[in-house]
């Protein structure tokens, strides 16, 4: 008697097609991770300039109310970012608006074109540098 053929035929990967998926996926994980990564650092870089403005609205409300501006940063904001330390200086009609990278944090690195972002400031005349980076 004749051994019967199988009704079913066994289907599954091959080790060559799923290392050539992983190979695949590899690949992809190395272009996406360093563009998401620069991402992350304009989206952190973007939330300490939101805060420069907010303090320097605060700045020129505390004009109004005293004609003196603070140099006092928990008088301007009481916002406190994981990767920015923010500060405020002050020489008597003019003032500086800092927001610093926090070094050891992936923003330290932070850069635009070529120029450092990683301290970010705004006067009160309005002036914000470095200029690549807002």
């Amino acid at each position: 008697m004749a051994a019967s053929k199988p009704r079913f035929r066994l289907r599954g990967f091959t080790l060559i097609e799923l290392m050539i998926v992983v190979a695949i996926a590899a690949i992809l994980a190395a272009v996406a991770v360093p563009s998401f990564q620069g991402y992350l650092r304009e989206s952190r870089r973007t939330e300490a300039l939101e805060a420069l403005i907010q303090m320097q609205l605060a700045q020129e409300e505390h004009w109004l109310e005293s004609r003196s501006y603070s140099s006092t940063t928990s008088d301007l904001t009481s916002k406190s970012l994981d990767y920015y330390t923010l500060s405020a200086t002050t020489s008597g009609s003019t003032y500086t608006l800092t927001a610093t990278a926090k070094s050891g944090t992936t923003q330290a690195s932070d850069a635009e074109g070529g120029t450092s972002c990683a301290t970010l400031s705004l006067t009160n005349g309005d002036t914000r540098a470095p200029a690549a980076c807002w």
